[in-house]
């Protein structure tokens, strides 16, 4: 029996081996003998002469098959850290074995899930939607609180009792809007307390275009002179999004891409264009720039409809490949994980997805999408989603919007001001139109909905980065008051119904991101 304290004789072990041990690591190791953590540093550490190994090293050994990478330099990373002179360099070392998998490949970073949607079914009551519209009132109703041109907002029951010509603001719900024979516009507004009428007089040239876009349903703010239980207003006011909101830029050079509508199953889905896009994400395709790029892509967004999906329009069976839905997922699945395993995916469904189309709508089921739901690297989040990437130590990161973008078709049908600008061709114009209204739904009939009596789910309450959609089949970049907004493109061809209502989808384009400098490049894959 050997008289030797325990500790002693690991210690000597290691020496041995030519391991040096922490005393944390000695603090913990409890029972575990000295030749078998020895042989499973040996069997996972590729190093010449000696190497530390402390609580942080043993911690990453025990996921990881293999750790190879330069020991030295880690060592003295880790003295200089104790002396209390620079811990930063250590931290980094920390952070890349982490990262590592059990082949050694990094790691795709990690998205933090700032909301996804996912209320437990229940039956739906009348009641439900007095809710919704309650809460989307208040959620609004404090945004516009803090306008300046709000600072004396009162209730429209208040205002009632106001005398005539005197100065008014209040905040309401639109539930009608007319053109008088005179050309003004007449509104209903009503709050919580009542109703009353609103007049936007045409020889008011700014409010009367704001006034243009006021759609039924959303929330307003108005500034006027009281009458005769009606309202004239001076001016119109939206939540819309702060001017002086903060620019963000990630300290380090990295890049996420914005995808959407793949529609695999379709006879017009571009398959061959789409493995193209995959080639040049692994670095076999382009240019050395494009290639350097593709090196440091880490975040892949993808907006929607993954599947062209079944019974989805009247005569679709005509149009698919792939009739089976649990296929058209396999066969989506077999295409993602040729992407790189360090690239986080973030996915959320669209309207073709299999699920009800109501909005919000929630993760991707298991049920169809399990091979989805396999890939190591993919996040599920339902439509709507806000996600936060990019955090690192200083850097608060990036909080990212995503919705599919199922209510553009009926904005751009019912908004003159996009219609007349290039409708489907305009997906920037519909972006700031919705981040104007701090809404992705505001008209009650823009889309199916879900009723939530504690929240509106689609209410944009915290102002994002990025907004990014798909839906249109046309890629789109632009900046609004410091919100990145990108629409993705789309892999499928254009289909007989959109040669039937006029849209020019321009597929095979992929919007890429500079996290660092903030500029959007679209990269072409239309070529086979």
């Amino acid at each position: 029996m050997s008289l030797k304290d325990p500790k002693q004789e690991i210690v000597e072990h290691f020496l041995n081996n030519s391991l040096f041990l922490s005393p944390d690591m000695l603090d913990d190791l409890g029972s575990i003998k000295a030749e078998e953590l020895s042989a499973l540093v040996s069997e996972r550490i590729k190093a010449p002469d000696f190497v530390f190994i402390n609580k942080d090293v043993f911690e990453i050994l025990k996921k990881n098959d293999s750790v190879d990478f330069n020991w030295h330099e880690f060592e003295r990373s880790k003295v200089l850290c104790e002396k209390g002179r620079n811990c930063n360099i250590y931290l980094k070392f920390i952070d890349y074995l982490k990262k590592r998998d059990s082949a050694g490949i990094i790691k795709a970073p990690d998205a933090e899930i700032l909301f996804s949607y996912g209320e437990a079914p229940k039956k739906k009551e009348a009641q439900d939607f007095v809710a919704l519209f309650n809460a989307r009132f208040k959620a609004i109703e404090a945004m516009l609180r803090n306008r300046q041109e709000l600072q004396n907002v009162m209730s429209i029951s208040r205002v009632r009792g106001k005398k005539d010509r005197d100065t008014v603001s209040i905040i309401g719900l639109v539930s009608s809007k007319q053109l008088t024979k005179n050309g003004n516009f007449m509104l209903t507004v009503e709050d919580p307390t009542g109703i009353i009428k609103v007049l936007v007089n045409k020889n008011n040239r700014q409010a009367y275009e704001m006034a243009l876009d006021i759609v039924h349903d959303e929330v307003i703010g108005i500034a006027g002179v009281n009458g005769d239980n009606i309202v004239f207003a001076n001016s119109v006011i939206w939540p819309d999004i702060p001017i002086q909101k903060e620019l963000r830029k990630c300290p380090e050079e990295s890049y996420a891409i914005c995808l959407s509508d793949f529609h695999v199953g379709s006879y017009n889905f571009l398959e061959e264009n789409f493995i193209k896009f995959l080639k040049w994400l692994n670095g076999k395709a382009g240019n050395e720039r494009q290639k350097n790029i593709a090196k440091k892509v880490k975040y892949i967004f993808i907006v929607g409809d993954l599947v062209d999906g079944v019974g989805i329009y009247p005569g679709q069976d005509s149009e698919l490949k792939i009739k089976d839905i649990y296929e058209q997922y396999n066969a989506c699945a077999e295409l993602l994980k040729q992407i790189p395993k360090r690239i986080r995916i973030i996915i959320s469904p669209g309207n073709h997805d299999a699920m009800r189309i109501s909005e919000p709508q929630p993760v991707l089921t298991k049920d169809f999408a399990a091979a989805i739901w396999d890939l190591p690297n993919a996040s599920m989040v339902s439509n709507p989603a806000l996600v936060n990437i990019a955090r690192s130590e200083g850097f608060s990161g990036f909080d990212v919007l995503i919705y599919h973008g199922y209510s553009f078709d009926y904005f751009i049908a019912n908004v003159e001001s996009i219609r007349n600008r290039g409708g489907y061709d305009r997906a920037d114009l519909m972006m700031k139109f919705l981040l104007q209204k701090r809404h992705l739904a505001p008209t009650h009939a823009s889309t199916l909905y879900i009723p939530d009596v504690n929240q509106d789910p689609l209410v944009i309450s915290s102002v994002p980065d990025f907004f990014l959609t798909g839906h249109i089949h046309k890629s789109s970049v632009s900046l609004y008051r410091n919100v990145t907004m990108v629409c993705g493109s789309c892999w499928q061809s254009k289909t007989p119904f959109q040669e039937k209502v006029g849209h020019h989808p321009e597929p095979c384009r992929v919007p890429i991101i500079n996290l660092q400098t903030r500029d959007v490049k679209i990269l072409k894959f239309d070529k086979a």
